[in-house]
């Protein structure tokens, strides 16, 4: 399934013939659907049902979002080609990012089984958000695609402006082996596993196998926080900002006042009837992945000790 309009696909107009080549070099037979025009529904549900046992996601982290929840439901593995902006999944998996880096290291990837998180019956392989940031994600699709200064800077000017406007709501918060507890907060976000912390990782997870969901909350978030925050995952030190608590937690379920509740899943706005049940499926999907990398021997340390 390829969506043409993710960033990288959009930016280097790679096409269906451009794949179908490529894949047909290394020997493989494939079936690819960049029919934007049908709905999105119908492509999932064909892929789903054909005989493919892998299925193949080139887009964004929505696209292969969507077609992950496809293959759990198959029993097919998932592969990812990298062709949006973030491409979280692909880095955290330390897939190439580029066509022609991918191609080469196809034939050498191997399936690999991942956890998936679950919100109300669907799949997330990232982070489900409540509160500020879907509003803020919101905004930044009206300018998805454009490159010019000024959508920029009008997304910097709105993204202060909504800060500046957040209230905190409450959240009543109920793990799966603990007590209900309510919360004031301006965000709530759910991760299947934890982000790491060290310098230059952001949103970044060496490990997608512990079967936890962790809980972030964002008890308040200015803009000078916001930046604050930011530089911090620059450096590596965000965990114990003081606007923020994390808890690490296998199911859990989240009320507000709503009955409908917008969210952001895997970057992608959602409307989601309340409550929000959430848990983790441990090693749900199978994924390919180039083989992990193996550590180099101290041969410098073996050859001194002798």
């Amino acid at each position: 399934m390829l969506n043409s309009s993710s960033g990288t696909a959009a930016g280097t107009g790679v096409t269906a013939a451009d794949l179908m080549v490529r894949f047909a070099a290394l020997g493989i037979n494939v079936s690819i659907d960049a029919d934007a025009s049908r709905p999105f529904a119908d492509r999932l549900k064909a892929a789903r049902d054909s005989a493919a046992p892998v299925l193949v996601a080139a887009g964004g982290d929505g696209t292969v979002t969507a077609l992950a929840e496809a293959a759990i439901h198959s029993g097919k593995t998932l592969a990812v080609i990298p062709l949006g902006t973030a491409n979280l999944l692909a880095r955290d998996l330390a897939l190439p990012l580029t066509l022609d880096a991918w191609f080469a290291a196809y034939e050498q990837m191997a399936t690999r089984r991942i956890d998936v998180g679950e919100v109300n019956g669907r799949v997330f392989l990232h982070k489900v958000v409540i509160g500020a940031v879907p509003g803020i994600a919101a905004a930044r699709e009206q300018i998805r695609g454009r490159r010019d200064l000024g959508a920029k800077l009008g997304f910097l000017a709105h993204f202060a402006r909504r800060l500046s406007r957040v209230r905190r709501f409450a959240a009543e918060i109920t793990p799966v082996n603990g007590e209900s507890h309510i919360e004031r907060v301006q965000s709530i976000a759910v991760a299947n596993n934890d982000y790491d912390e060290g310098p230059g990782k952001l949103f970044a997870r060496a490990h997608l196998d512990r079967g936890t969901l962790s809980l972030y909350l964002l008890r308040h978030l200015s803009f000078v926080d916001a930046l604050r925050l930011g530089m911090g995952m620059m450096l590596g030190n965000w965990r114990h900002d003081d606007v923020l608590e994390v808890d690490n937690v296998r199911a859990l379920t989240i009320r507000t006042r709503h009955r409908r509740v917008r969210v952001m899943l895997d970057g992608e706005i959602e409307l989601l009837d309340g409550p929000l049940s959430f848990r983790s499926l441990p090693m749900a999907l199978s994924v390919l992945t180039p083989p992990p990398v193996e550590a180099a021997e101290p041969a410098l340390a073996v050859a001194a000790g002798a």
